[in-house]
């Protein structure tokens, strides 16, 4: 749901809710694993015609997805950290934001949640280290992008993506 949905629904319906009822009733539903399912997964927020009206900020997606593993961590024998540490990754560069940037949006005093998001900046610079490494290599080879892929024993469609300019979210 968008921001402000509660101040929406009673100007709309003034009589027909309590105050303290609709306060009740959103907290229940914004608490909810479905709901947080959704917002962790990035989908946009949506009015109450269903419209997609704005997209979630980087810490209410951080948050959903944390509170997702918490939950699913308690309910199972597996190690869910390699689920957290997907999902962080996706947020992280779906973000566009510099790990400073991130942490300033999203500080957190969990050591879980610490340990997570720094396995997630160190892949994600070790990532953007071989992709630099790569782009060295092709420039200096000299040579086509499929001349060069053939070279290496690789794809050429892989290595045009890996190529391809990306958010810089490794440092």
């Amino acid at each position: 749901l968008k921001l402000g949905v509660y101040q929406e629904l009673l100007a709309a319906h003034p009589e027909e809710f309590k105050k303290e009822d609709l306060k009740q009733a959103l907290g229940l539903h914004a608490r909810s694993t479905r709901y947080l399912e959704a917002v962790a997964a990035g989908e946009m927020r949506h009015d109450l015609q269903g419209v997609p009206v704005e997209p979630v900020a980087p810490e209410h997606i951080h948050h959903a997805i944390l509170e997702v593993f918490r939950r699913r961590q308690a309910r199972s024998k597996d190690d869910l950290r390699p689920w957290l540490h997907e999902r962080l990754t996706a947020a992280v560069e779906a973000s566009g934001l510099s790990r400073e940037a991130y942490a300033e949006r999203v500080p957190s005093t969990d050591p879980v949640a610490t340990a997570a998001l720094d396995a997630v900046f160190s892949a994600l610079a070790e990532r953007a280290a071989k992709r630099e490494a790569l782009r060295r290599a092709f420039e200096s080879s000299g040579r086509s992008l499929a001349d060069f892929a053939e070279m290496y024993g690789m794809d050429p469609d892989l290595v045009r993506h890996v190529l391809a300019p990306a958010k810089d979210t490794g440092g």
